[in-house]
């Protein structure tokens, strides 16, 4: 959880070109269980090592009566630096260029309204791939940080999108300009069994699929076609997921 809470901050932050500095927490919960904080603030402090911003504080809340004894609530924020020049600039984006698949490290932080919905009724100790079907849902989300840093360093990407809750659909838009379309080779995308499983559980449509799950790519990146293959040698288990054309559908996946 931990971890997850300092992913969401820290990826959002990097995908502007700014390198995180320090992150601050809140937990707020019904009764306070030290042993229990002390594991969600180790989860934080991971993800803040992952990221290589500092912990510079927090809070903890304990309010009986407001949360139920055995639950708590986890939030935090992130404040990141970059020099003016190298904020990444999404006009820059043109038809031609590449975009750029991060494999993410499973579901991620979203789309859990869903997933609750579909796994209701499921053991989550049954075996799945190597693990177990909760453990695989609770994969700690991928932090990007640490993969961008050098790329927007050498000035080789122009933008990026965290796919985090809506998807395809509604975040590779954000790193584009109006006038293109960012095509999306469906045959070229990694896509992790636990996708496929929640899709049969659930019967959900394949854009609804698109729409509300990373589909096992956590960020992608936008560049120039000569810069594709310096990204793909510096980001192990990246690869080419589609290319910008002209035309104002955000998205086409074929």
């Amino acid at each position: 959880m931990g971890i997850d809470c300092v992913a969401m901050c820290v990826n959002d932050v990097i995908v502007c070109g700014a390198k995180p500095l320090f992150f601050l927490d809140y937990i707020a919960c019904g009764k306070n269980v030290p042993e229990r904080i002390a594991e969600i603030v180790s989860g934080v402090c991971e993800g803040c090592v992952q990221s290589g911003a500092a912990l510079t504080g927090g809070e903890t809340a304990e309010m009986p009566g407001f949360y139920p004894e055995n639950e708590y609530d986890l939030a935090g924020f992130c404040v990141g630096v970059v020099d003016k020049p190298k904020i990444l600039d999404k006009s820059k984006v043109r038809p031609g260029d590449t975009l750029i698949a991060l494999p993410s490290s499973g579901v991620h932080s979203n789309g859990f309204s869903l997933v609750r919905k579909i796994i209701a009724d499921l053991d989550l100790n049954m075996p799945f791939g190597a693990s177990t079907l909760g453990e695989t849902l609770l994969t700690p989300t991928r932090i990007y940080v640490k993969d961008l840093l050098p790329l927007i360093e050498k000035g080789l990407i122009k933008s990026a999108a965290h796919i985090t809750g809506g998807g395809f659909y509604e975040n590779i838009p954000r790193s584009l300009p109006e006038g293109v379309t960012a095509k999306i080779d469906k045959s070229a995308l990694r896509t992790p069994e636990i996708f496929r499983f929640l899709q049969e559980k659930g019967n959900i449509p394949e854009r609804d699929m698109f729409n509300t799950f990373n589909m096992g790519v956590g960020m992608t990146l936008t560049c120039a076609p000569e810069n594709a293959l310096k990204i793909l040698s510096l980001c192990p288990g990246s690869y080419v997921l589609g290319e910008i054309v002209s035309g104002d559908e955000g998205v086409v996946i074929a």
